[in-house]
């Protein structure tokens, strides 16, 4: 009878030891998982805050602003618009051919207005 008991208590031993252990790694699983909840969430919130931002620098008024300003770009003239043709396929040698078209106008620029 006693080798039964010892078994026995060993065996209530061994589970208690084990549902201390499982408790823990619940408990250290569950903090893990919260961990990379809030950090998707702050990761969530960065992904609206740039898109916010790629918004706002894709605004057709800074594109224009920055265009005019420091890159100091002009509208298209058609007076001073080169076309260039495609060159043909046939030619012999492998040479290239093709025309070119110039048409270059007198470049004007726009006084601001007092």
């Amino acid at each position: 009878m006693t080798r039964l008991n010892l078994v026995l208590m060993l065996a209530l031993l061994v589970s208690a030891l084990y549902l201390v252990h499982l408790q823990y790694e619940s408990r250290r699983v569950f903090v893990e998982m919260e961990r990379a909840r809030s950090a998707g969430d702050r990761l969530a919130a960065e992904h609206e805050q740039l898109l916010v931002q790629k918004r706002a620098h894709a605004a057709p008024a800074r594109v224009q602003q920055l265009a005019t300003g420091p890159l100091q770009m002009r509208p298209a003239h058609p007076g001073i618009t080169e076309y260039f043709s495609l060159p043909r396929q046939d030619a012999p040698d492998g040479a290239s051919v093709g025309q070119v078209q110039r048409l270059q106008g007198p470049l004007t620029t726009q006084e601001p207005k007092p």
